[in-house]
């Protein structure tokens, strides 16, 4: 690698190093890291505002922005609060059952939205049913943010990663629900008894709150019905375009800043109440974060160091599955697995071009699993995991980059090692 190259690496594991040991605030390493990388030339203003593959993802930032406004027009309807009961009722009071309750609604509804906009959308509800029941909500979240990106995995549009291998193998909504979602499922539940290992043993039940809770009429929490009208039909529309993307062709980015300019444009909830629940510290650690990941794209180093596990392979295709499997996971643990998607499908579509055959699509899997998958393994990993943060934070209860890794890590290996055999001996 040149000079400039080891440079850009030495600043991201910099700044890396002092996101995960919280010695700085995560947004000001991020700026910091963002700042130096364009100091030094690794990039410059077009790769890191224009440059598609090595810049900031502005559709990741709006796609964020438009649905934060959507959820602050909710949250004056009192539906949250509504969703907070009717699920603390359904797990009569019992914490670990509250838990599996959300973790199957996260993961199912990540597999037809975004994972990020899932947990933008479950967050609320899991402070108040929390507060409800006078445990702490620290362990939802980390479950939730997990659960998003395992469901998210099952289909084209749960995780932005699978639009980009989508597009470069030409496959298909019908081909990720084939290939991916019966894989899912078994994930899904296998977390499932992740969480009582990690969580499940250590809650207690209160019968008096579990008993305050069950006396409760959610219907009673509804302030405004008209405007919970009208923000649902808006909610529904953004989901239903997200669910057509293949056919209407509006980015979700788009189609999140369209919802929120009619809510905010034709609701009688105010401009400032509505930006009011944006996360603005999280949407500029994604741009910093962007920027210096872009920087690595831009120096070649991402390219080289996915070139040699490529080439690492010898031709084979058992090798390359696992090794593109277990790669992806390590390497979408540290880096945004959106960029390393970006820069590892055209090799991956080499791959399968020079294998030849019907098998050979199973690198797409790997490289989607291992991508997916491996998001789980950090608290900077995923989208959702950095929102989950950020919500966190903003409600008092800031989570560790550390205390959510180390939940995280044991999520992947679990998962990954699970994926592994699913690979060789249904394709291999």
């Amino acid at each position: 690698m040149s000079p400039l190259a080891w440079a850009s690496v030495a600043v991201f594991v910099s700044a890396y190093a002092l996101i995960a040991t919280e010695k700085v605030n995560r947004v000001a390493a991020a700026l910091g890291g963002a700042w130096v990388m364009l100091l030094i030339h690794a990039t410059n203003a077009g790769s890191a505002f224009f440059s598609e593959h090595a810049g900031i993802d502005w559709n990741v930032i709006f796609l964020l922005l438009g649905m934060m406004v959507i959820v602050g027009v909710l949250k004056e309807t009192g539906v949250f609060e509504y969703l907070a009961i009717w699920a603390a009722k359904r797990a009569q009071g019992r914490p670990f059952r509250l838990m599996v309750l959300l973790v199957l609604i996260t993961a199912g509804a990540s597999a037809l939205l975004d994972n990020v906009t899932t947990v933008l959308l479950i967050a609320p509800v899991t402070f108040l049913v929390c507060e409800r029941l006078a445990v702490s909500p620290v362990p939802f979240l980390i479950a939730e943010a997990l659960a998003s990106n395992i469901g998210g995995a099952s289909t084209l549009v749960g995780d932005p990663p699978n639009i980009i291998i989508a597009s470069r193998g030409g496959l298909s909504f019908n081909d990720f629900l084939i290939h991916m979602a019966p894989m899912v499922i078994v994930l899904v539940a296998v977390f499932v008894g992740l969480c009582w290992l990690m969580w499940g043993r250590t809650f207690r039940y209160d019968p008096d709150r579990a008993q305050e809770v069950m006396a409760l009429d959610e219907k009673e929490a509804i302030a405004d019905p008209w405007l919970l009208w009208q923000s649902l039909v808006v909610l529904v529309l953004v989901l239903a375009a997200f669910v057509l993307h293949p056919v209407l062709h509006y980015e979700p980015s788009v189609v999140a800043l369209l919802g929120a300019g009619v809510l905010v444009a034709f609701t009688k909830v105010t401009t400032e109440k509505s930006l009011a629940e944006v996360e603005w510290p999280t949407l500029v650690f994604f741009a910093g974060l962007f920027v210096m990941v872009g920087a690595l794209v831009h120096t070649g180093v991402i390219d080289q160091v996915s070139r040699a596990a490529v080439e690492a392979t010898a031709g084979r295709l058992d090798v390359a599955t696992m090794g593109l499997l277990g790669g992806s996971a390590v390497v979408s643990a540290v880096v945004d697995n959106i960029p390393y998607v970006a820069t590892m499908s055209p090799i991956v579509a080499e791959l399968v071009a020079a294998q030849g055959g019907e098998s050979a699509q199973v690198l797409w899997w790997a490289l989607a699993f291992g991508a997916d998958l491996g998001g789980n393994a950090t608290a900077v990993g995923a989208a959702a995991n950095v929102v989950v943060l950020g919500i966190a934070a903003r409600n008092g209860t800031p989570i560790s980059f550390w205390h959510f890794t180390k939940y995280g890590v044991i999520v992947t290996v679990v998962t990954v090692t699970l994926v592994a055999p699913y690979l060789w001996f249904r394709y291999l």
